[in-house]
């Protein structure tokens, strides 16, 4: 089993240099929406806006996204154009496709001569770098502040994040057991709450990226903090890892990467998302069960009897845990290579990344930050998100305190989404992870 599973690792990855080597490089004459989008990025949010009106008034703009508060931010743009043009006016949609068809609805849209949709927030970065990026589907845009903000030249910003939101390990105290150690979530007979990598793929993504040298160096080191009995249960699995992290190309922690994730994915108990795994861990029954999700599902919590936020803890915010504790992905913000309002998409984009107002209709949530600085800044004055769990002056849900970040990806280690590593492993290390089998309870 062993030799052919190595026959198959190397298979996939001489498979994926051919396929490399054979892809077609997708290059061409700069379109005339990038040549717009270069125009615009020398211009501020006002210049922008002058230019959306002249484009756009009177007429239907279509935005397609992964979240559906694209829907909420659209009017305060337009509210915004009518403080410079009180007559303006702008008819919209906003779609939020099911089941990732974002990238087969933009794919299809791609091949009119002029599209449908005139821009996209959109998440996954490995299949937006192989499906949107490469073949030139989507064109990114970078506001002058919002580079300005970040001390970046536009150039060397290839993806626009809007926003990074993370997805921590949160368990049941009622009982007595904790977790103190990454690692403690793949012992023995545990099987935390998460939503299938199958169904929401930027689950897979945190899986690859454990693999990257830097975070697989974290994994090894919350390793070395078990004692002797705990590192007993691993130390198998993680010899057994070896000769597929060697096969696999990975640095010299990746058999720990591989081991966690090995570990995970057959004990880990599918849910069908997030919103039902806060509604399970947060209840008094649910003693001495785990999970990963989304941190700002805790803000819907409803208060009762049996329910509450007291009844988890956040595993990063204590004091003695050791490892990462949780993983960051982004909403990305694209205009498309057709768009049939290219200046009115740029101005959109810019309004959400660099304006409170337009950042708004998610700055409500803790655990999701705006990639502007300035703009974090303002909402935290807003909506103080690190004392979320304070009534009258005192922490009353301690786990609703955003620690903000710059704490989470320091102190809390997040595991950061880098499309080009997705990407790039997502053949080989993607093709070894097929290969395991899921927990079935």
């Amino acid at each position: 089993m062993k030799k052919s599973l190595s026959f198959l690792i190397s298979i996939c990855l001489v498979l994926s240099l051919v396929l490399a080597a054979a892809a077609p490089v997708f290059a061409k004459e700069d379109s005339e929406v990038s040549k717009i989008i270069a125009e615009a990025e020398g211009m501020t949010l006002e210049e922008l806006a002058k230019k959306a009106i002249e484009e756009s008034n009177g007429a239907m703009f279509y935005g397609v996204g992964n979240s559906s508060r694209g829907k909420t931010a659209l009017p305060l743009f337009i509210d915004y154009l009518k403080t410079i043009d009180p007559d303006y006016n702008m008819e919209f949609e906003w779609q939020q496709p099911k089941n990732n068809k974002i990238f087969d609805q933009l794919t299809a849209d791609s091949l009119k001569e002029t599209g449908t949709f005139a821009m996209t927030l959109i998440q996954d970065g490995n299949q937006i770098q192989s499906k949107m990026v490469e073949p030139g589907i989507l064109d990114t845009f970078v506001p002058l502040e919002w580079a300005e903000q970040n001390d970046v030249k536009a150039e060397d910003v290839k993806f626009l994040p809007l926003q990074t939101l993370n997805k921590v390990f949160m368990f049941n105290n009622t009982g007595d057991k904790t977790y103190n150690n990454v690692w403690d979530f793949v012992a023995e007979g545990e099987h935390g709450l998460y939503m299938d990598i199958d169904s929401e793929i930027v689950g897979k993504n945190f899986l690859y990226m454990l693999t990257e040298d830097q975070y697989a160096a974290w994994m090894r080191e919350a390793f070395e903090e078990l004692d002797d009995d705990q590192k007993a249960y691993f130390e198998p699995v993680i010899e057994e890892m070896k000769m597929d992290a060697e096969d696999l190309g990975l640095g010299e922690d990746g058999a720990y990467a591989l081991a966690w994730i090995k570990l995970w994915v057959e004990s880990y108990s599918e849910q069908t998302d997030d919103g039902p795994i806060c509604n399970i861990l947060v209840d008094k029954s649910a003693t001495d069960q785990f999970g990963l999700l989304v941190y700002s599902k805790l803000r819907s919590v409803e208060e009762s009897d049996s329910v509450s936020v007291k009844n988890v803890d956040v595993a990063a915010y204590q004091d003695d845990y050791e490892g990462i504790g949780g993983y960051g992905y982004c909403h990305y913000l694209f205009v498309t290579d057709n768009s049939p309002l290219p200046w009115t998409a740029c101005a959109f984009i810019a309004y959400m990344t660099c304006t409170e107002d337009g950042f708004s209709a998610w700055g409500k949530d803790m655990g999701g930050y705006s990639s502007n600085p300035d703009v974090a800044e303002k909402i935290e004055e807003t909506y103080q998100h690190a004392k979320g769990g304070y009534v009258d002056d005192e922490s009353v849900f301690e786990a609703k305190n955003d620690r903000g970040y710059e704490w989470w990806t320091e102190e809390g280690k997040l595991v950061l989404e880098d499309p080009e590593y997705c990407s790039s492993v997502a053949f080989t290390v993607g093709s070894w992870i097929e290969l395991l089998t899921k927990y079935t309870e």
